[in-house]
């Protein structure tokens, strides 16, 4: 038996019932990575197998997650274990404590890869190609991209190099690359899930998030990493339900928006037909559809790109050098200089300089607090549609996976494969994407589907609703 193909929630299973332990796991996934990591290069660093998981750190059979290995993002702060935000800047930085996500997950009774997985530098990007430990590869198409910037965590999990993964979201990153690669991804409300010990994009945009093979993981991994944190300021002190509740309860009468905006053109012809047959699919389960409007929706990615840049560079100015990381030679003045200049890559230059401009003097008003009061009307938008409706659905990108160094010298197209998923993270509302189908290449298309703050449940509900009807979470990539 394959164990590493297997959902969390059937190792659990299996570990209840004696059929299999811990270790086997770790075995079976130690396995796959000898097979196919040198193809996908989802993690970090391979040099060394022995850096998986020990069975020191294997938790007793009796918690809730048994020892069950999962795969960290390389902004989630580790403690002891290199935590880079696959940059120059930060190399060998081995931080002294572990982000509160971690410290739940071990308390469960996870066990933590010590490999961590590939990302866009400080989470700068839409295909993992701007990591200094370079791109990984889609595991559907090893041509093409994973997405970004949590492409790694997607890859591994859709590779079986993993059995669940942590991700971050700051305007796609855990939903584009789920929707490229065939899982599931979820980004929660802004506020749900600590941001303590994530290496902050932007701090009013972040948001760690699950990344899994199935809804039902999904939902427990929320259980265990969701929750108020007296270490973050941002997190909000409510009640966290058991989302796997939600799981098995029908749609019917589910009121659903569709949004004109994100159906018109810029979306590929093929993904639009893919996303009506899975609307298709929810309205034959008795759920309400019916169009509506966000007519701020044009502004998202300019509002965007003006807020995440602008805190970008206030939160990527204290990498000079000093404290920790890499630093150049040469005398103080001479070491910043160089120690950001050949530290930084190029997208991570390009935003804090697109960042820092947007706040000078003389270009605040005109840029910063124009975008942060358009923001407000985005927010209004979906707060007018929750008063009616449940929840919204639309596609996650607009194009499958597209081809390895085919946008990279072109930002602003890049820029543009986020267009769908920026504005819930410009809203704060939480939003999951489901496989929903495969292009005639091969390549996998994701299904969006949005809700109002703090309400995972419906998008629990209405994507294993989904999920329980179609096939398409248990296709496997041929590696």
């Amino acid at each position: 038996m394959e164990l590493n193909k297997l959902t969390a929630h059937e190792l659990i299973e299996k570990i209840d019932k004696e059929e299999i332990t811990s270790q086997e796991i770790i075995s079976s996934l130690e396995k796959r990575i000898k097979e196919v990591e040198s193809k996908v290069k989802a993690y970090t660093k391979v040099s060394d197998l022995n850096l998986l998981c020990p069975t020191s750190n294997i938790k007793h059979p009796t918690s809730l997650l048994k020892g069950i290995p999962i795969s960290i993002k390389d902004n989630i702060c580790t403690e002891s274990l290199n935590t880079e935000c696959c940059s120059k800047i930060l190399k060998g930085f081995k931080p002294p404590y572990d982000a509160t996500v971690i410290k739940k997950l071990k308390e469960a009774g996870a066990s933590i890869f010590f490999l961590k997985t590939n990302m866009d530098e400080f989470a700068f990007g839409s295909s993992t190609e701007n990591s200094y430990f370079g791109p990984t590869q889609n595991p559907w198409d090893l041509e093409c991209v994973p997405g970004g910037s949590s492409g790694g965590s997607a890859a591994c999990v859709a590779a079986d190099e993993a059995i669940w993964a942590l991700g971050s979201d700051t305007g796609g990153s855990i939903r584009q690359p789920a929707s490229f690669c065939a899982v599931v991804g979820l980004k929660p409300t802004y506020g749900r899930v600590s941001r303590y010990g994530l290496i902050a994009f932007a701090s009013s945009l972040d948001q760690i998030g699950p990344i899994t093979k199935d809804t039902r993981d999904n939902a427990l991994l929320l259980n265990i990493i969701a929750g108020p944190d007296k270490n973050d300021s941002t997190s909000i002190n409510t009640d966290v339900p058991d989302y796997t509740k939600s799981l098995g309860l029908d749609i019917k009468e589910i009121k659903i928006a569709l949004p004109k905006e994100y159906f018109l053109s810029g979306l590929d012809p093929e993904i639009k037909d893919i996303i009506n047959e899975a609307i298709n699919k929810l309205k034959s389960l008795k759920a309400d559809f019916k169009e509506v409007s966000l007519p701020h929706t044009e502004y998202a990615v300019a509002v965007y790109y003006i807020i995440a840049t602008a805190e970008a560079s206030s939160n990527l100015a204290k990498f000079d050098g000093v404290q920790y990381g890499y630093r150049a030679k040469g005398k103080l003045i001479d070491m910043y200089k160089k120690t950001r200049g050949e530290g930084f890559g190029e997208e991570a230059k390009r935003r804090i300089i697109l960042g820092t401009f947007v706040l000078s003097h003389g270009y605040y008003d005109a840029y910063y607090l124009r975008a942060l009061k358009v923001r407000t009307l985005l927010k209004q938008d979906f707060d007018e549609i929750f008063k009616e409706f449940d929840c919204i659905v639309t596609p996650t990108s607009p194009t499958s996976a597209f081809k390895i160094g085919e946008k990279i010298e072109d930002p602003l197209k890049m820029y543009l494969s986020d267009i769908y998923t920026i504005s819930a993270n410009l809203a704060g509302i939480p939003a999951i994407s489901i496989p929903c189908g495969f292009t005639k290449k091969g390549l996998p298309v994701g299904l969006q589907i949005l809700s109002k703050p703090f309400n995972e449940e419906m998008l629990f509900r209405v994507a294993y609703a989904y999920e329980q009807n179609t096939e398409w979470h248990k296709m496997k990539p041929k590696l």
